[in-house]
């Protein structure tokens, strides 16, 4: 695969050669032995270039993932074999990278310091469930529900929703609580429909008479925040405290109070003791966060 990702990338087999020092005449045998291997012809080749088919595309696409995750895995393995505990591979939902994950990872500092975390942040319920099910994350911090059965959860915060308005929106110098049918009319940026949070500002809306009008969706929070300071539409989010603020926009809480959840959840069977620490860490986590937010208040 590295022969064949280099000849692709290069359009050239004897640039790729170059670049793998080595001759060119054994490269080109490997890669008809690759094409044989797969029944598919992978290169077009002339006296001047090589160009791609489409399965030699798609290859390719498919090469570069392959071949990254190869170089993860070594290096996963090296940093166990140097003395870590283990690795741990952690998603966040979207409000949640801001404020919770920086304090876990510090807690699991102090908690667990030969664990390593891999994080991944700004990532959407369904995202994550797909990668707990298919062993891509051991774990992961998002927002309730979840399709599949074998997923666990374990609660650890309720989050109220906010309504964030762009600094011109009529609503956005007003002091105290309104209500999401004062939005009834304006243009909403959103999640994707496939998050939890979409599902339960559709169904305020609905409760409210009317049927929210998304003009566009971003799976990430710091996104949705950007573009309603573009002045693109309103927004919803969990909790104004979880959210990178700017001078651009305005919060306010919504008369509903509506809250959304958010769960440490793994895949059902996983009896690691790194994770069963990870989760109490989590709870820790979280009661640090909502300590200092009582004591500032």
């Amino acid at each position: 695969m590295r022969y064949f990702l280099a000849v692709a990338e290069e359009k050239h087999f004897g640039r790729a050669a170059d670049r793998l020092h080595m001759a060119q005449p054994p490269l080109s045998s490997q890669i008809k032995q690759l094409e044989a291997e797969l029944d598919t012809l992978l290169l077009e080749r002339t006296t001047r270039k090589v160009e791609l088919t489409e399965a030699g595309a798609l290859l390719m696409e498919r090469a570069r993932q392959i071949l990254a995750e190869v170089e993860a895995t070594k290096h996963d393995v090296a940093e166990v074999g140097r003395g870590a505990a283990g690795i741990l591979r952690v998603g966040f939902a979207g409000t949640a990278t801001y404020r919770l994950m920086p304090e876990i990872v510090r807690v699991a500092r102090e908690r667990m310091p030969l664990v390593r975390l891999q994080v991944a942040g700004e990532k959407l319920t369904p995202q994550m469930e797909e990668a707990l099910l298919e062993n891509r994350l051991d774990v992961a911090i998002l927002r309730p529900p979840v399709q599949s059965s074998e997923i666990s959860i374990d609660e650890i915060q309720q989050t109220r929703l906010v309504a964030v308005l762009p600094q011109q929106h009529e609503l956005a110098q007003e002091a105290g609580p309104v209500s999401i049918k004062a939005f009834a009319k304006d243009d909403i940026v959103g999640y994707p429909r496939s998050s939890s949070v979409f599902s339960v500002i559709s169904e305020m809306a609905r409760q409210a008479g009317f049927r929210p009008r998304i003009v566009q969706e971003a799976t990430e929070t710091s996104t949705l925040i950007a573009l309603v300071s573009a002045g693109l539409g309103v927004s919803f989010v969990p909790g104004s405290q979880s959210f990178p603020l700017n001078s651009s926009i305005a919060v306010r809480p919504l008369e509903e109070e509506v809250t959304v959840g958010l769960g440490t959840a793994w895949k059902t069977g996983n009896d690691s003791p790194l994770l069963s620490s990870f989760i109490e860490l989590a709870r820790e986590a979280t009661r640090n966060l909502e300590n200092h937010s009582i004591q500032s208040a």
